[in-house]
């Protein structure tokens, strides 16, 4: 086990892990379900984005009984010192229990330990507003009609 798979926290029963190119059908599945927009070519460029490392930009939340996939995170970076969570899903029969938090959370942990990361953002519903601010996001940005915010936490990218 390395040492970010033993740093993160998932619910009880389940595993957050990075994303392996086996994984990619399933992390496309859980996102259609979840009606989000992010193409097969995003999510391959997260699952690959850093496989030098332990871990790259797509990670997946397992039920450890079945080894299924119900949940998912795919971020980018659209700077080098920023990660961008794109997309965050979790199967409807499974939502409720800390998985999103936790895929979320293991990105943060994530970005926390590269030194170029300055900041996670994420562009999400109002409706999602306090899941992100649990998560110690700032909203940054509201669109006009306010149905849409844009949110940020600062990280110090591995500096501590």
């Amino acid at each position: 086990m390395s040492d970010w798979e033993s740093s993160v926290t998932a619910p009880e029963g389940f595993a957050i892990e990075p994303a392996a190119p086996d994984d990619r059908l399933d992390i496309l599945r859980v996102l259609d379900a979840a009606m989000l927009e992010t193409d097969a070519e995003t999510v391959d460029t997260a699952i690959d984005a850093d496989s030098a490392s332990d871990a790259g930009d797509a990670l997946v939340a397992r039920f450890k009984r079945t080894d299924a996939v119900v949940g998912a995170l795919v971020a980018t970076r659209p700077e080098p010192e920023r990660l961008h969570v794109d997309a965050v899903a979790v199967r409807r029969a499974r939502r409720g229990r800390g998985i999103g938090s936790a895929l979320v959370a293991a990105a943060v942990r994530r970005a926390e330990r590269d030194a170029a990361i300055e900041s996670v953002t994420a562009a999400f519903d109002a409706d999602l507003e306090s899941f992100y601010a649990d998560l110690g996001f700032e909203v940054t940005d509201r669109n006009s009609d306010g149905d849409r915010l844009r949110g940020r936490r600062r990280v110090d990218g591995g500096r501590r």
